[in-house]
C-alpha cells in the first residue's frame, strides 16, 4: 500500500514538472524578444568592416522591431569587439553563449575569427548566420549549423582571374594576408588559375593587422605582374599598393569583397583609381531591392548617409535571419529555426535570392566586379562588365 502511495507521489510530482519543462524558453528567446550575438572589428585596422555589417543589419532589424518584431518577439543583437583577433572572437563567443544566454550568432566578420568559433558554436549547437567571410572550410562540408548568405571566396577569384585572362592577361600574382583568410583566397586563385592551365607568377605576404608590405612588393615587383590580386584588409592592401605604385608598376589591382570598398577607396585616396573590387551583394546605388529599401529606410533615420557595399550586405544578412525566424512560428527553438532555414529555397532578399538545403548552406554565388572612379570620393565604384572596359594601366 506505501508503494502504491508512493508511486502515485511521484505520478503526481512528475505531472506538475512537465508544464514547467514545456513552458521552459529557448536561450535567448522571452515573450517579447530575440537575442542574437555578434562578435566582430569595432577597433583596430579592421573597425570599418565590424561597424558597416552591424550597421546594415540594425537597418533592417530597427526596421522589424518597428513593425511588432517577429511573431510578436523584437531583435535585440549583443556585438562585442574583437578586433579582428581569433583569440578575442573565442572568448567573446563563449561570452556571448554562456553568459548573454544568446539564440542564435549573427554577423561574424573575418575567416581566422569565424574558424577560431566553429568547435564551439558546434559543440552548443548554436546557429552561426551570415558571417562575413567567403572561406570555403565555412561550407564545405556542410555544418548543420553555419549558414552563409554570401558567395564564397573560390567564386569570387574564379570571376577575377576570368576577367583577367579574357584580356589575355595571365601574369597573375597574388598578394596575401598570411591566415587562414589569405591562404583562402589564394587557394581560390591558384585552383582558378590551375582550371586554364596558368600558374600564379609571384605571391606576397602581409601579417594579420599589420601593414608591412615591403617584403611583399620586393617579391611580386619583381615579375612585373599584368595584375595583383590581393587578399587581405583595407589598411595593408592600401599600403601595398601605394608603396608598389611608387617603383612606377602600374598593374591591375584586384580585391575581394572582404577587404571594405569604401574604406580601401578612402584609405588610397588619388591611387585608388583603375583598383577593382568584386562584389558579393548588389551595389547600394542600384534603384531596386535591398538597395533602394535601405536607401529608403535610411532617408527616414539618418537623412544624407551613404550606405556601402558591407552596409548592403549587414542589411541582407538581416533579412535572411528574419525570414528565417518568420517560417518557425511563435514555439521558437535552435533546432526548428535551423531546420526552417533549410527550407528556403530562391526565397527573394531584395533582387537577391537565396537557397539553403540540407546538403548546402551556402545560399548565394552572386558576384560583380565594380571598379574605383577617380579615387577618394564619397561612393566611386561603378559595374565592370568587361575586360578592359575601364581598369587599364597607366591609367591613374
Amino acid at each position: 500500500m506505501k508503494t502504491l502511495l508512493r508511486i502515485r507521489f511521484v505520478a503526481l510530482a512528475l505531472l506538475l514538472f512537465v508544464p514547467s519543462l514545456s513552458n521552459a524558453k529557448e536561450p535567448g528567446v522571452t515573450d517579447d524578444s530575440i537575442l542574437l550575438g555578434q562578435s566582430a572589428a569595432f577597433g583596430g585596422p579592421a573597425a570599418a568592416l565590424g561597424k558597416s555589417m552591424r550597421d546594415g543589419a540594425m537597418v533592417y532589424f530597427d526596421r522589424i522591431n518597428a513593425q511588432g518584431g517577429v511573431h510578436g518577439r523584437k531583435i535585440k543583437l549583443v556585438s562585442l569587439d574583437d578586433g579582428y583577433e581569433p583569440e578575442r572572437a573565442i572568448a567573446n563567443t563563449r561570452k556571448l553563449i554562456d553568459e548573454e544566454k544568446v539564440f542564435a550568432l549573427f554577423g561574424y566578420v573575418g575567416t581566422p575569427t569565424s574558424y577560431a568559433v566553429v568547435p564551439i558554436l558546434t559543440e552548443a549547437k548554436i546557429p552561426f548566420f551570415g558571417p562575413f567571410t567567403g572561406a570555403e572550410g565555412l561550407r564545405d562540408p556542410v555544418n548543420r549549423y553555419i549558414f552563409n548568405i554570401r558567395a564564397s571566396y573560390f567564386d569570387e577569384t574564379e570571376r577575377l582571374v576570368d576577367w583577367m585572362v579574357s584580356d589575355r592577361k595571365s601574369n597573375i600574382a597574388v598578394f596575401y594576408q598570411d591566415d587562414s583568410y589569405g591562404k583562402a583566397g589564394l587557394e581560390g586563385v591558384r585552383r582558378a588559375m590551375e582550371r586554364r592551365k596558368l600558374q600564379i607568377s609571384a605571391t606576397g605576404t602581409v601579417q594579420r593587422n599589420t601593414v608591412d608590405v615591403a617584403g611583399a612588393v620586393k617579391s611580386i615587383g619583381a615579375v612585373k605582374p599584368d595584375a595583383v590580386i590581393m587578399i587581405s584588409a583595407y589598411k595593408s592592401c592600401a599600403a601595398f599598393i601605394k608603396e608598389l605604385n611608387k617603383t612606377r608598376q602600374r598593374p591591375i589591382y584586384m580585391n575581394v569583397s572582404f577587404v571594405g570598398s569604401k574604406a580601401l577607396a578612402e584609405e588610397l585616396g588619388a591611387d585608388g583609381h583603375g583598383v577593382i573590387i568584386s562584389q558579393v551583394v548588389p551595389s547600394p546605388l542600384y534603384p531596386w531591392g535591398a538597395a533602394l529599401e535601405m536607401r529608403n529606410l535610411l532617408t527616414e533615420r539618418s537623412p544624407g548617409v551613404k550606405p556601402t557595399f558591407n552596409d548592403v550586405e549587414g542589411f541582407i544578412a538581416a533579412k535572411g535571419i528574419v525570414d528565417g525566424l518568420q517560417r518557425v512560428g511563435r514555439d521558437l527553438t535552435r533546432e526548428k529555426f535551423v531546420t526552417a532555414l533549410e527550407t528556403m529555397r530562391n526565397v527573394d532578399l531584395g533582387a537577391f535570392p537565396v537557397t539553403f538545403t540540407p546538403k548546402s548552406h551556402s545560399g548565394s554565388q552572386f558576384v560583380e566586379l565594380t571598379v574605383i572612379i577617380g579615387g577618394g570620393g564619397s561612393f566611386p565604384f561603378l559595374p565592370l562588365s568587361r575586360p578592359g572596359a575601364t581598369a587599364q594601366r597607366g591609367n591613374r
